[in-house]
């Protein structure tokens, strides 16, 4: 009964903001099957993944499945199988993600084993309750705890950056969402002490990571002995001192995972608040440029990744959140996000991706305005969730 209130509550608060046109949801998700199927076509059996398509090109570049962005595709897939019940998507998705399996044992370590492995075998135990999944992906979650510091308390990111820049743990904003395949672990036949692993990072991001606006700073570095700071920086932003959106986007959406996982208060109020910050800070129309405070802005790079992150993250936490008005308004958000997106401006038509103009690590000088493959697996994973709420408002209406 208080799920159908919330829902019906958020969606009259939509239907009388007097916003823009419906989406055409399943328009896009047409397309979304064209644009796979073509993706598909041209793919090399070589194991690699899509990642990215250069601006004027067609066909995605390539990149290996160590890569932290190898688990995207199979997940689009299995997104695709999941709202259409094709057996076609089951195929191709059982394919692709059966060729990931390496990567529960990975000869060097990564954080981003939850990215690689949830949004892949994840989303394929989900849909088919596949047991040699569900195995993997247990292992994956042990390779992925080694990581875990108790003198810290944090998960090690990029371990590489010991030897590259000499320091002894970081971790970023962007390894909130790695926590989800812990907490699944957890309460699926692994360690209980990985959802322990989970909270503590959390908690120890919560407390470092965030300004006293709620935004964020990209890395944190701490003594390896200790929880010690020795300094806190945005690697992929413009400045330590400037708020990189995609790191905004994740906090939004790590936060709101860990409150659905845990029911923590805390963990609720911090996505809210990273929310409240991000949602104030959007240009009219509602896509992020790739830094809020590049100073270059208006005329600077737009990230679609950024937005479609922070669209589907907002659906979710607008259905978590307790404070009714809230509920409207990260509702409401999401959505003049999705319009933005799906608008000529950001929908790529001459390329095989969904969306185009997001930006990878422009500081770096790479994947400047260009299609991200991640940027397509967060605007399909939004567009089905705000589907499924609107679904459900029509249902309730019906008499």
């Amino acid at each position: 009964m208080y799920k159908s209130t919330v829902i019906l509550f958020i969606l009259a608060s939509l239907l009388s903001c007097n916003q823009k046109q419906e989406l055409d949801t399943d328009v896009l998700l047409k397309m979304n099957e064209e644009k796979l199927r073509a993706t598909l076509e041209n793919m090399e059996q070589d194991g690699k993944m899509p990642r990215m398509i250069t601006k004027g090109e067609k066909e995605w570049s390539k990149s290996g499945i160590n890569n932290w962005t190898s688990g995207f595709f199979p997940g689009l897939l299995w997104q695709t199988y999941a709202y259409s019940g094709q057996k076609e998507w089951l195929t191709t998705a059982e394919k692709h993600t059966q060729s990931l399996e390496s990567i529960k044992h990975l000869p060097w370590k990564t954080h981003d084993l939850g990215f690689m492995a949830f949004n892949s075998y994840g989303l394929g135990y989900k849909s088919t309750k596949n047991e040699q999944y569900k195995a993997i992906l247990l292992e994956t979650a042990d390779s992925l705890a080694t990581l875990f510091n108790p003198q810290v308390g944090t998960m090690l990111s990029w371990p590489w950056m010991k030897r590259k820049k000499g320091w002894p743990h970081n971790t970023i904003i962007d390894n909130m969402l790695n926590l989800e395949l812990l907490f699944w672990a957890s309460k699926n036949g692994g360690p209980k002490h990985y959802y322990d692993y989970a909270v503590t990072h959390a908690e120890n991001t919560k407390k470092n990571h965030f300004r006293d606006d709620y935004s964020t700073y990209h890395v944190v570095v701490y003594d390896s002995i200790s929880p010690k700071i020795l300094k806190k920086i945005t690697d992929q932003g413009f400045s330590d001192e400037s708020v990189w959106a995609r790191g905004q986007a994740w906090a939004i959406y790590g936060f709101t995972m860990c409150y659905r996982e845990t029911g923590m208060e805390d963990f609720l109020i911090t996505a809210q608040r990273s929310a409240d910050y991000y949602i104030a800070n959007l240009p009219e129309d509602h896509v992020p440029f790739w830094d809020f405070k590049d100073p270059s802005i208006p005329n600077s790079e737009k990230d679609a990744s950024a937005g479609a992150i922070a669209a589907s993250a907002l659906l979710e936490l607008s259905q978590l959140t307790k404070d009714k008005q809230l509920k409207a308004t990260y509702f409401d958000a999401a959505s003049n996000i999705l319009y933005s997106l799906s608008s000529e401006d950001y929908i790529s038509k001459n390329s095989n991706a969904l969306l185009k103009h997001s930006v990878g690590n422009k500081p770096a000088d790479s994947e400047i305005d260009v299609s991200l493959i991640y940027a397509d697996y967060y605007f399909l994973e939004a567009l089905l969730r705000r589907k499924e709420l609107r679904d459900q408002y029509e249902s309730l209406l019906k008499p």
